[in-house]
């Protein structure tokens, strides 16, 4: 598939973001798609650049105008002793899925919402079988289904 796609990656838990994005690679480059990647502190900056990549016309892309054709959010929050987790899972994914749904942007979400670092590696797992290579096939397939709309080919 010819297509272009941005990832954006909370880092707050490093090992697990490089699992995840390991994963994302990995789906992405058995396909030939090229990708760029944008690094934030957490899961709760991941919508702020998806909206922001949204203002500047970068994502999506339509008719050559643009420079991504969709995007992947990578990233984990894992429960803690406080209700700061339930604020950042709701709120990272309610954004997200704001901002995707409003202005049509194909995305696979990779954000991984767990109650131990243990269930984050393993779902994480570094291949493009763990959620990573997950949501970048999710994020692929959605830029198929929006091209076969538009009455592109992909």
């Amino acid at each position: 598939m010819r297509a272009r796609v941005l990832i954006i990656e909370g880092r707050f838990y490093e090992k697990i973001s490089d699992a995840l994005l390991a994963g994302a690679v990995a789906a992405l480059e058995a396909q030939g798609v090229a990708y760029e990647r944008m690094s934030v502190p957490g899961a709760l900056e991941i919508p702020q650049v998806l909206a922001q990549a949204v203002a500047a016309g970068l994502v999506p892309r339509r008719a050559e105008i643009g420079k991504f054709d969709g995007a992947i959010a990578l990233g984990c929050v894992i429960r803690g002793q406080t209700s700061h987790y339930d604020i950042v899972c709701n709120n990272a994914n309610h954004w997200l899925m704001e901002v995707a749904v409003r202005h049509a942007v194909p995305l696979g979400n990779g954000i991984l919402t767990v109650d131990t670092e243990a269930q984050a590696l393993a779902r994480a797992r570094g291949g493009a079988d763990g959620k990573g290579g997950d949501a970048a096939r999710a994020c692929l397939r959605l830029i198929e289904l929006q091209r076969a709309f538009e009455g592109q080919s992909a």
